[in-house]
């Protein structure tokens, strides 16, 4: 994978003069700095970008630079990353469960605020990590939580446990904080109503006083036809529900967006390899490469289709199948996807709001997975 250091106007550009054959990520630093700037000052708390999203430098770099403050990190080498192009900023230490020398590692690299979300993980981190100023987070979930895809199967307490979890952590010294994760392009903001409520709930059967409350990430970027998400809608709901909820012992909120921070600051350019007999469209990208996430939370609808003299096609919408360049079965977008009748071989598809999970998630696997990474002004 490779990054370009040509500045270009547009996608449009870069189809008419390279006519790439490999699959191109374009990158936006004015619309990422736009997005950074929109949650730092919606958002009624602190505001931390969920590293494993897109760990790219120049990701991270822009985010610092529009004045995020915050990394929600996975694993020491994003600890590592962080400290490296970011060493002011706070790093939460939020993957619920970690080994012991991964603990080590981050309490070295100074890493204060943590989750966690069972017993025998609390038992780990009482043991390692120093509890003077440090912060633990007990995740929670909810039997109806939302999204594209749903996170409890893998991470988060019942409410019963927070309770005592909740009251272990204070007994042992640490801050304690409650954390949720709402799900996945969540668009509805009373999901967050309802977390922030049993939040509340949980805390008051524990006779804890939470010093902060993450309302996680679930923050939607603009991948469906038509207006883009109300983020501020969102905003305003998570803060009225905190002073409600909570009263006099309302806590500072945290969030730790990533798809809705970096998505829309990606463009992805695919390029058509084969019509099927003018009907199924095989792409020279598929789910081994910048789609992969497409089967799990659903495809992208903000697409456009340009010929190789980068004009748009315009023509009426046709539903067609569409498979990725590898010889196995599996490697196909869900249901079909709305494309000009009037498409040629050889012709060029951009998928928008391509930022999160796209390059991160590239592999090689059956000779494919070459990706470059261009920047440019603007991505229409």
């Amino acid at each position: 994978m490779g990054v370009s250091k040509t500045i270009w106007s547009n996608p449009s550009e870069i189809i008419r003069v390279n006519k790439p054959d490999h699959p191109v990520l374009v990158f936006s630093p004015a619309m990422l700095q736009q997005t950074a700037v929109r949650f730092i000052r919606g958002f009624p708390g602190l505001v931390t970008y969920d590293v494993k999203s897109n760990p790219a430098e120049m990701v991270i770099e822009n985010l610092a630079a529009a004045g995020l403050r915050g990394f929600d990190v996975a694993a020491p080498d994003e600890i590592d990353l962080i400290r490296r192009l970011a060493p002011n900023c706070a790093l939460h230490y939020h993957n619920p469960v970690r080994g012991r020398a991964e603990i080590a590692h981050a309490v070295a690299a100074g890493v204060r605020a943590w989750s966690v979300d069972s017993r025998s993980e609390l038992t780990k981190l009482v043991a390692l990590v120093p509890y003077e100023n440090c912060e633990i987070s007990v995740r929670f979930k909810l039997a109806d939580e939302a999204g594209n895809y749903n996170p409890t199967a893998k991470f988060g307490a019942t409410q019963e446990l927070a309770v005592d979890l909740l009251r272990e952590v204070e007994a042992a010294g640490f801050r304690p904080s409650l954390t949720f994760q709402p799900g996945s392009q969540v668009t509805d903001p009373m999901v967050w109503d309802r977390f922030i409520r049993a939040a509340a709930a949980i805390a008051g059967q524990a006779g804890v006083r939470l010093y902060r409350l993450n309302v996680g990430g679930g923050f939607p970027n603009h991948r469906k036809a038509g207006p883009a998400p109300n983020l501020e809608a969102i905003f305003t709901t998570i803060g009225q529900a905190t002073g409600e909820a909570f009263g006099e012992s309302r806590p500072a909120l945290v969030c730790e967006p990533g798809r809705g921070l970096v998505g829309d600051a990606f463009t992805h350019i695919t390029r058509v390899k084969a019509l099927r007999d003018g009907g199924d469209v095989f792409l020279n990208d598929g789910i081994y490469g910048g789609l992969a996430e497409l089967p799990l939370v659903g495809n992208i609808e903000r697409l456009a289709v340009y010929d190789p003299e980068g004009r748009k096609r315009e023509g009426a919408p046709l539903p067609r199948m569409i498979f990725g360049p590898t010889c196995d079965p599996v490697d196909r977008l869900p249901g079909k996807l709305a494309l000009p009748d009037d498409l040629a071989e050889e012709d060029f598809i951009v998928f928008h709001g391509m930022g999160a999970y796209s390059a991160v998630t590239n592999t090689h696997f059956s000779g494919f997975g070459k990706m470059e990474i261009v920047t440019a002004l603007s991505l229409v």
